[in-house]
């Protein structure tokens, strides 16, 4: 049950790095930010995997140097579109006609009324739309992660434009959103492990209208 393992996830401190993450168990886990529903389903992000040492060793440099990115087997790093540009939209787009093997009269109205809009806008403001767009995928890809039984820790603790120097994001048009260390807890040395999960109770989170 998937409540079960959401409440059997959490920050997880301490990694073990002496395990590693299948990559099957990887690849569903990015499946579930593919499959994430986005606005206008632009899918304006993508997932960098990366295993690379070396490479994570510079990005934990300039992450405040969280053990879990190097002890962990994967992380994963969500970059969103710097940008909405009519090639962009029009890639969608015309990827979904395809896909569909047909033309809609009313999604081609709507194309044309994002074209209109969404690339005439400021690009910080589009950015950070897309950049929401990829905290859904987060969320699914934290949720897949439970299901398996990986431990994901989620950072928006790092220098972004470090971070996308280092992996060449601007290059793409990308910049930086999250990152997630994938690995397995080790409980020695990790103070939150056996600390008991703390949510405000329902009736400080939930208001029922009704």
């Amino acid at each position: 049950m998937l409540l079960e393992k959401l409440n059997w996830r959490y920050a997880t401190k301490k990694m073990d790095p002496a395990k590693t993450v299948s990559d099957d168990k990887v690849e569903r886990i990015v499946e579930a930010a593919r499959l994430a529903p986005t606005s206008s389903g632009l899918q304006p992000f993508e997932v960098y995997v990366v295993t690379n040492p070396e490479v994570r060793e510079k990005i934990k440099a300039i992450a405040w140097n969280q053990a879990q990115i190097t002890d962990g087997s994967h992380l994963l790093v969500f970059a969103a579109w710097d940008n909405y540009t009519a090639d962009r939209i029009n890639h969608m787009f015309d990827l979904v006609n395809e896909v569909r093997g047909f033309r809609n009269e009313g999604w081609e109205n709507y194309r044309q009324m994002l074209l209109a809009s969404y690339p005439q806008r400021d690009a910080q403001l589009n950015y950070e739309h897309a950049a929401r767009q990829a905290y859904i995928a987060v969320g699914l890809s934290l949720a897949q992660a439970a299901f398996e039984e990986v431990d994901a820790t989620p950072m928006e603790g790092f220098d972004p434009a470090s971070l996308d120097a280092i992996l060449g994001l601007g290059e793409r048009g990308l910049r930086s959103v999250v990152i997630i260390p994938l690995g397995y807890r080790q409980p020695e040395g990790d103070w939150l492990v056996n600390l008991k999960k703390v949510r405000r109770p329902r009736d400080q989170f939930v208001t029922d209208v009704k």
